[in-house]
Parts: C-alpha cells; structure tokens; sequence
C-alpha cells in the first residue's frame, strides 16, 4: 500500500486540483477569443533553460509557432559530443553526484573542448574540429552539420501530463524526467509546450503534437538542404557565404532557419514518442497521424511510441473505474472536470476519440500502428483501459508490451514528490530498456 505521506500528499493535492479546476470552470474562456493561448499556469514553478551541461545535458527552448504559443524544449545529452566511431569517448565533465540539476548543492559544469595541445593524430582532435564553442560562460552553441564530426542520436518527443488544464513542457518535474530520459535513453529529447485548455479545446492540444512532428520533418529538410547548397556551391567553383545560405532556405521554406542542435546531432530517422498521462493521448493520436502520413514525413519515421498511465476513458466502465474511482492524486470525478474543460460542449463523450482508444471508427488499422509500451500503476482507475489497448495491439501483432507498477499511483514516475523515488528510477531505467530495442542502430540486441 501506498505510504502514509503520499495519502497525506494525496489529499492535499486533490484539494488544491479542485479549487484550480472550479476556478478554471468559473473563468472558462471561449477558445475562439485566445486562439494564442498558454502553455503553463502562474502557479506552477518552471525552471529556465540551461545551454551548458549542467548534469550531462543542455537545454533550449524554442517558440516554434508565431500564431499560438506552442513551443518546445530540446534536451542535449552531453553523449552527443563523443566522436561516431566512439561513443564512449566522453567530454571533459564533472558531477557532484547529485542527480538533481536544481539542488543548490549541484556544480553546474560545461563542456570545454579538450583537444587542446593534444597531438595532431589524437582522435579528441579530429573528433571535435569544426566546433563552433564559445569558452565565455561555457555555453555549447552547436555547430554547423558535418556528418564525419558528430554523432547523431535518436529524437525522442515528449508530452507532458496535466489533465490538459496544467502541466508544462519547462515545469521543473518534466525538466528533471526529461533529463534523466535523456541520459538513460542516450536521446536528443524535445519536450512539447502544447496549448492548454480551457483558453485551447480539443483538438489543439492534438494539432501542436502533430505540428511538432512536421516541424521535425522540416528542419531534417532544411538541414539537408543547408549541406547540399553548401557542397554545390564549392563544387561549381563558387561559395555561398553563410548569410546567403541562410537567406535562400528561408526564402524557399519560408520563415525557418536551421536548429543548429538537431541539425548537428539529430537523427530524424530514429523518432520515439512518448506520452505522460494525458500526454500520451497526444502521442496515440500522433502516431496514428505519422502512419497516415507514410513517406511524407521523410526523413522522420517513428519507430516506437511510450504511454505512460495514459488518460483513457469510456462510457462503459472498466472493472478498475468501479474498483478505484476515488484513488489517489487524479480520481475519476477530478478528471470528469479536466474533460468537460477540456471538450467542447458539443462534442462531450465518454467515448470521444480523444478518450476511448477502443472505439471503432478510429484510424488507421491497428495492425499499422508502431510498437507501443504501456506503462500503468497499480492505484490508478485508468489502468484497465491502457491495458485492453495493448492487448488489442498485440492481437493485430503489434509489439505491445504492459509494464505495471504493484503499490504505484498515476503519474508514480513523473510527478514532482516523487520523481526521486527507486520505483520512479526503475521505471525510467525499464523504458530505456525497451527503447533501445528501436532505436539502436545494430539491430534488436536488447529484449523486455
């Protein structure tokens, strides 16, 4: 059974959740007057971005969308920057050990190039020539692509939970998960700031998943076409300065220039999307829109998709929905509200596409949809309907493992109380595992 101190916790926190769903419900904005929208609540405290490798990895946030706040968060392992034929080789990194990046207590260090007065054959050398660093405040600012002096890692979307009402991609329990995913998975992770309701209802949530992974697309485009009018220039005798490189890509794909991060160490082709809670609804939704899609996404192919405790819901209730209504953190009538806040009143329904994965109508076939980890807890009303979707997938010969967690809560793994805790470390670590199944580039030589 759950401790003492979460049930303690847990009371205080559906308190708290109410009074800001009534709130929420009493000022409920029609989506039509803020189309822009929010991506974050005042009260919830955020944590800034970090462009040194403060604990092995370096953040950025980019607002990707000029008409709404739809914005992201890249997480950059400092494994990134070990040559391609070495990846053990690492940076020059100290840690105090401490595995959270917000302690006082943690040395905030940066990667400072080593190959300084190495030999001219050391492979540190090589390795890192064409870096653009700046020693000043140790800030990594990437460098432009060059496939022989980088090594490319595998893009891992990530969707915060919330209840579509709360959460956010820079709040600083999804920054510290999003780290540690980074770091276990050996990932470039973008965490997704997607708009929330009730000032955005249904679909935009949806849309700023599915936006996010055609900006993907894009900048794998632009990167590509940044190198070729580069290789053509000097191939032709002539050179086109950066500035006019830079100019002719935004004048033909519009108002993009090339993320240097992803550019240099991205590996489009290897996309895992992973959702928490609501979040993996969007990755559901996402996934089933990038198998529509076929080659039109090119060069992004998702090769796995993760959903953890998914938000999952339905008129007929599950055996779960009856037992454990009134569990812990997120019970069945706290969730009610977040979807009515969430729906348009029109479209309310248990069994929305949007809740119940297990309808009929939804598309494309099952058998199409790319292999799915489910990731449920044993305190949670929602857990019985995650599980009969994977046991859907895996009739149509979907890879559809369910890891479930005994004495866990929803969201046991990634909320803020708890994200220290050994049970919240091994899931982390049981996800890396699977992951890496799809994601490794010498084949399938990891197995759940």
């Amino acid at each position: 059974m759950p401790s003492v101190a979460l049930k303690l916790y847990s009371v205080f926190f559906k308190f708290l959740l109410k009074h800001r769903l009534q709130n929420l419900i009493q000022n409920a904005i029609d989506e039509s007057s803020n189309p822009y929208g929010v991506t974050t609540r005042p009260e919830e405290s955020v944590s800034a971005s970090n462009p040194s490798f403060t604990d092995g990895v370096a953040t950025k946030d980019i607002h990707i969308d000029p008409f709404t706040a739809l914005s992201i968060r890249i997480f950059l392992p400092d494994s990134s920057l070990s040559p391609p034929e070495q990846p053990d080789l690492k940076p020059n990194l100290r840690s105090s050990g401490n595995d959270d990046p917000n302690s006082h207590n943690h040395r905030r260090n940066s990667y400072a190039p080593s190959n300084v007065g190495a030999p001219r054959n050391d492979p540190r050398r090589s390795s890192l020539e064409g870096l653009n660093l700046r020693s000043d405040n140790n800030v990594y600012r990437g460098y432009s692509p060059s496939p022989q002096n980088c090594r490319k890692l595998p893009i891992m979307l990530q969707f915060h939970g919330g209840g579509w009402v709360s959460g956010s991609n820079e709040s600083v329990a999804n920054d510290y998960f999003c780290r540690r995913i980074a770091k276990l998975c050996d990932v470039i992770v973008i965490a997704v700031g997607y708009r929330l309701a009730p000032e955005n209802k249904y679909p935009a949530a949806f849309e700023d998943g599915l936006k996010v992974l055609n900006w993907l697309a894009k900048q794998a485009n632009l990167s590509e076409c940044s190198k070729s009018m580069g290789s053509g220039a000097r191939g032709v005798g002539s050179e086109f300065t950066k500035a006019e490189v830079q100019r002719h890509i935004v004048d033909t794909f519009g108002a993009s220039v090339v993320e240097p991060w992803l550019a240099a160490h991205g590996d489009p082709s290897r996309c895992v999307l992973l959702g928490v809670s609501c979040g993996a609804n969007i990755v559901d939704y996402v996934a089933r829109k990038a198998v529509e899609a076929g080659k039109r996404l090119d060069p992004v192919k998702v090769v796995a998709q993760v959903l953890m405790y998914p938000f999952f819901i339905g008129n007929v209730p599950t055996q779960s929905e009856i037992k454990l209504a009134n569990s812990y953190f997120y019970d069945k009538a706290m969730c009610l509200l977040a979807w009515k806040l969430f729906l348009p009143k029109e479209e309310f329904s248990l069994d929305h596409p949007a809740a119940n994965p297990l309808i009929s109508d939804r598309g494309p076939p099952l058998k199409f949809m790319p292999p799915t980890l489910t990731v449920v807890a044993e305190h949670d009303w929602m857990r019985d309907r995650a599980i009969a979707y994977s046991e859907t997938l895996r009739k149509v010969n979907v890879d559809a493992p369910v890891l479930e967690y005994k004495d866990a809560v929803h969201e046991f793994a990634t909320l803020d109380m708890l994200l220290k805790t050994p049970q919240a470390q091994a899931c982390a670590e049981d996800i890396a595992i699977w992951v890496k199944k799809y994601i490794s580039t010498r084949g399938h030589e990891f197995s759940y």
